[in-house]
């Protein structure tokens, strides 16, 4: 098994296709939980996530003392960010391509696929 990753993009803190009533976010959250729960039993779910929006980030450059430099905003200065991801298990590329149509599906916004290279410690022996 590798390891991919999913990562979902927001153009200026908005997602295309994105819920907009209550209603919509609803049906929009029971496709997500049906879809981490279909991840999960087919053992293909390692880790996935929302994140803030850029004004949330902080960047740290530099070394310790006074070569470290804190910056608040994002790395780069542009209209699209990660604003959400998933860490899957799948035997190759086309697998995860597969998982990837169905969060499209799921979640009604286009999404990369990138193989992933972990480089420190998974929980669970993934």
């Amino acid at each position: 098994m590798s390891h991919y990753l999913l990562s979902v993009y927001d153009t200026e803190n908005q997602v295309g296709g994105a819920p907009s009533t209550p209603e919509d976010r609803q049906a929009f959250m029971r496709r997500v939980i049906a879809l981490e729960e279909e991840m999960d039993k087919a053992g293909a779910f390692v880790f996935g996530g929302a994140l803030h929006g850029p004004d949330a980030a902080t960047v740290v450059r530099g070394g310790t003392g006074l070569d470290k430099v804190t910056t608040d905003g994002p790395f780069a200065e542009g209209k699209e960010h990660i604003g959400g991801f998933y860490i899957i298990d799948a035997e190759d590329l086309d697998e995860a391509l597969e998982w990837a149509t169905k969060v499209v599906e799921a979640i009604n916004h286009a999404i990369e696929v990138r193989p992933f290279r972990a480089t420190g410690r998974l929980e669970d022996g993934h």
